[in-house]
């Protein structure tokens, strides 16, 4: 078994990376670059596509790329933690589908910043605890809930400088990725074997293992026909 230490600092490697890459980008851009909307995503237009890329890279202030960083930190590092099987896929799927779904619906503005991104993340952290139902699932639903339930603020519409769309789609988006993913299941969510139970003792059943997943008339008539046999017997 890895040691949970080293497991830990491999599970930051790819978020904390990804939140430098948000700082380094956002300190070249107040520093060199001169309007920001130019990065987001503008809705329907063909010049706003590129913004699927690149607005979630893009904030507007420092208070903005600082709000969206920690939960960023903490929901990635969470994936890619307990769902190292499906981290990289999920967190693609989110990023983009996200992007898409803001470029097809939301309103006629620019539309910059990750937070799409981290509703996505959290809610996928969420629903992956109800369609896996095991218990890690579970458990880091609850946590979620816990330390992000204050969030749901942000998807109410006609927020004056929020894209309460992009917290929105990415919920929606991060629902539909946790459940497009709940069969690729981590090592330790396999279920375990009776370990008291030998290979060659499980056929000795007195019934078969699947007797209780016929129905009801296939019972009967199974039970007909070991009638007849007992009635042909000499």
């Amino acid at each position: 078994m890895a040691n949970p230490v080293k497991k830990f600092f491999r599970a930051l490697y790819f978020p904390l990376f990804f939140v430098v890459i948000l700082w380094i980008i956002h300190i070249y851009k107040i520093t060199f670059l001169d309007g920001y909307p130019s990065l987001g995503i503008y809705p329907r237009e063909t010049f706003g596509l590129q913004g699927i890329l690149t607005a979630p890279l893009s904030h507007g202030d420092f208070e903005h790329l600082i709000s969206n960083s920690a939960p960023l930190l903490v929901s990635l590092t969470m994936i890619f933690l307990f769902y190292r099987r499906v981290a990289y896929l999920s967190f693609v799927l989110i990023y983009l589908l996200t992007g898409a779904a803001v470029w097809l619906f939301a309103r006629e503005v620019f539309h910059i910043g990750a937070s799409g991104v981290v509703y996505g993340l959290i809610s996928f952290i969420f629903w992956s605890g109800i369609f896996r139902r095991n218990i890690k699932s579970i458990v880091l639903s609850l946590i979620i809930v816990v330390m992000y339930s204050g969030i749901l603020i942000g998807v109410v519409p006609n927020q004056d400088g929020i894209s309460w769309e992009s917290h929105l789609f990415g919920a929606i988006v991060g629902m539909f990725v946790a459940y497009l993913l709940r069969k690729l299941i981590e090592r330790d969510e396999q279920p375990k074997r009776d370990p008291w139970i030998d290979d060659d003792d499980r056929e000795n059943f007195y019934l078969d293992r699947d007797t209780f997943e016929f129905t009801k008339e296939e019972r009967n008539r199974f039970r007909r026909n070991q009638d007849l046999d007992l009635d042909t017997m000499p």
